[in-house]
């Protein structure tokens, strides 16, 4: 999947534009210029296509605190995007910063929309012609505020977007994600050194990551490391957000997702934003705790460390959670059965006869309880998808569905199958409804 990144200046609407195209309120909305300081991720779909975009903080020449941290994180958007959108003011003149943008977006080469946002009615339209002189030539007038010029704009972009050439490759992939300096690259060098056959190193349709096949008992996987950086430097490195964009990217073309988390620092709040992404996109999920090297009594740790985990990562309570060290390869070998049983029951699929029978046997246990006088009713339920397993319940009502009973129902058939490892999706249709 490409990349897409919103570029301008402070206040210009670039946050609202963002949550326009993901159809998501993710981006924080202040009249306060600079608000949005950190890159923001999200996916867009529109008609048969979809792209990841990148929302930025607002580059400015005024001497603030935070202005080189955002030029930097800016820079590194930009370096992993495929298309740019530049987003300027509508109602205001260019200004100096507007200039400086451009200028440095030229020196890009790469493929730039600008989008003149504010544009709600004919006289500020007729105004679009000035943007022009950005030199430029895809310039498109929009307003977030109204909705206005978005078909437009993702027809231009997807247009400009050139189609990835599909590879088929049948071996079960899994991607090694987390936040830098978590020991991603160390834990796939542990694992390609220990007995492995190497198949084959290959350069990924995604930028500077590496997909390396190899065997294990026998049968062939693809790891995809997401550490690897061809622009080096501590700029680079110690940005820790900068591995959020290479993780989608690897997430996307994965079976399996490894989440890598430091046992010497703990868990941080970038650990679930880079697992979310995983669940979102329907993988299975696999977490891995390392440098358990660095631990003592390590036992007690254990016991420790999965009562953490069950507190901080509650909405992934499926998933398996390994203890390694890839510096001493210790409990190294407990890695790869859970890859294998997340995939396994990430494309699992179950007899209808044996999911209505679960149900209904939970319905008796427990009806769903009444809504103004109404009670959900459940029909039938079959499996209607894979990788993740997808569950359509046939219902009356599918208002009547509260949120607490579709997790005692997701409970239920996590108690009667094994989905150790892998979201599961439950949809609720009125019977008779395609």
């Amino acid at each position: 999947m490409q990349t897409v990144c919103l570029i301008g200046k402070p206040n210009v609407g670039k946050s609202s534009i963002f949550n326009r195209l993901i159809k998501e309120k993710k981006a924080i909305i202040m009249d306060t210029p600079g608000i949005t300081r950190d890159r923001i991720y999200g996916t867009v779909h529109y008609k048969d296509k979809k792209f990841h975009l990148i929302d930025t903080g607002g580059i400015s020449l005024e001497n603030d605190a935070f202005d080189k941290d955002i030029i930097m994180q800016a820079q590194l958007a930009i370096d992993e995007a495929d298309l740019i959108l530049f987003v300027v003011d509508g109602l205001n003149e260019l200004d100096n910063n507007d200039l400086h943008i451009s200028e440095m977006l030229h020196k890009t080469k790469k493929e730039v929309i600008v989008v003149v946002n504010k544009l709600d009615n004919s006289k500020r339209k007729d105004n679009i012609y000035n943007y022009y002189e950005l030199g430029f030539s895809n310039v498109i007038g929009v307003s977030a505020e109204h909705n206005i010029g978005f078909d437009t704009l993702l027809d231009t972009i997807t247009n400009d977007l050139v189609e990835e050439e599909i590879v088929i490759d049948n071996t079960i992939k899994f991607s090694v994600i987390g936040r830098p300096n978590v020991g991603k690259s160390s834990l796939i060098n542990a694992l390609l050194n220990e007995n492995r056959s190497i198949v084959s190193d290959v350069a990924g349709t995604t930028r500077d990551a590496i997909d390396t096949k190899f065997k294990y008992n026998h049968e062939e996987f693809t790891v995809i490391d997401t550490a690897g950086m061809r622009k080096k430097g501590r700029i680079y490195e110690s940005v820790e957000k900068y591995s959020l964009v290479r993780s989608l990217k690897a997430i996307d073309r994965s079976d399996v997702c490894v989440l890598v988390i430091d046992a010497s620092t703990g868990i941080i709040e970038h650990d679930k934003h880079i697992l979310s992404y995983a669940i979102e996109a329907g993988k299975g999920i696999v977490l891995a705790v390392n440098k358990w090297d660095t631990v003592k009594n390590p036992d007690k740790a254990i016991r420790e460390w999965k009562e953490l985990i069950k507190n901080e990562f509650q909405f992934v309570s499926y998933a398996k959670v390994v203890f390694l060290s890839a510096l001493t390869k210790k409990r190294l070998n407990t890695l790869m059965p859970e890859v294998i049983s997340a995939y396994e029951n990430n494309k699992k699929e179950i007899k209808t006869s044996v999911l209505n029978n679960i149900i209904m046997e939970a319905v008796s246990i427990h009806e769903p309880p009444s809504y103004k006088g109404k009670r959900l009713k459940i029909y039938f339920v079959n499996q209607s998808g894979s990788k993740p397993p997808k569950f359509t319940f046939q219902v009356n009502n599918k208002g009547l569905i509260h949120f607490s009973y579709e997790r005692y129902l997701e409970n239920q058939l996590r108690n009667n199958i094994d989905l150790t490892g892998t979201p599961i999706i439950l949809q609720f249709k009125n019977k008779g409804d395609e």
